[in-house]
C-alpha cells in the first residue's frame, strides 16, 4: 500500500509539477493539494471509462 502512495505522490511532483508550492501559507498549499489530487483522480477515471469493455463474451448462434 506504502508504494502505491508514493506512486501517486512522486505523479504528483513530476507530472503535475507540484515539487514546490505556489501560494502561501498552510491553507494555500492544502488548497493547492486538493485541486492537484482532484486533478490526478479526474485523470484516473477518464482511463477507466475509456477502456473498451472486456471481450469474454462470445455469442454461440
Amino acid at each position: 500500500q506504502r508504494k502505491k502512495v508514493e506512486m501517486q505522490f512522486a505523479h504528483l511532483k513530476r507530472i503535475l509539477r507540484l515539487g514546490r508550492l505556489r501560494l502561501r501559507g498552510p491553507r494555500g498549499a492544502q488548497d493547492e493539494f486538493v485541486l492537484a489530487a482532484i486533478a490526478q483522480n479526474l485523470r484516473r477515471l477518464a482511463s477507466f471509462v475509456a477502456r473498451p469493455p472486456p471481450a469474454h463474451a462470445t455469442c454461440i448462434a
